[in-house]
């Protein structure tokens, strides 16, 4: 089963730490000494917020995923535990956003930019939660929220869950 993380929008204050904690997790330290307009601001989750709620919407890691199973050029798949985007794969095509039910896709230009000598364009690849697959100690959403808002769903808390709604409703 894949893992994802999720976040109880009650513990959400909308302060988009999460986003800035992905942006760094996967630009590494020296985004701090950058010039800001080096710098590939493009977060793996987006917080929205209306008047009455905040919450960071992310990818869910789908064991039957959606986006995978659209994507015209394979360049979806399932690795270890989680979805993951081959950007070298990657067309920028949009069908993955389409497909997917959380609206946890979007497009945003290749991390290692690359342009075509003769059009003068940055290539537009799917951006989605990796998991922060590169930093040693997991997602760094999870580790900056201040009000602890996310929490990383395994296996296990999902059976736990289940046994705990069957007992709840056998009780009644």
């Amino acid at each position: 089963m894949n893992y994802f993380v999720i976040a109880n929008p009650d513990k959400c204050i909308g302060c988009r730490t999460c986003m800035i904690a992905c942006v760094v997790a996967h630009n590494g330290e020296d985004l701090f000494y950058k010039n800001h307009s080096d710098i590939n601001f493009n977060p793996k989750l987006e917080v929205i917020k209306t008047e009455t709620i905040s919450a960071p919407i992310q990818c869910r890691h789908c064991e039957d995923a959606p986006c995978a199973k659209a994507c015209p050029n394979d360049a979806i798949e399932r690795l270890d535990n989680s979805i993951l985007v081959n950007q070298s794969k990657c067309i920028g095509c949009k069908t993955c956003m389409i497909a997917c039910p959380f609206g946890a896709i979007d497009i945003s230009p290749l991390d290692e930019i690359h342009e075509d000598k003769l059009l003068f364009k940055e290539y537009m690849v799917a951006n989605k939660c990796d998991l922060c697959r590169e930093v040693e100690d997991g997602p760094a959403c999870v580790k900056v929220c201040p009000t602890k808002a996310f929490k990383i769903v395994k296996e296990d808390d999902i059976d736990l869950s289940i046994k705990n709604k069957r007992r709840l409703a056998a009780s009644k």
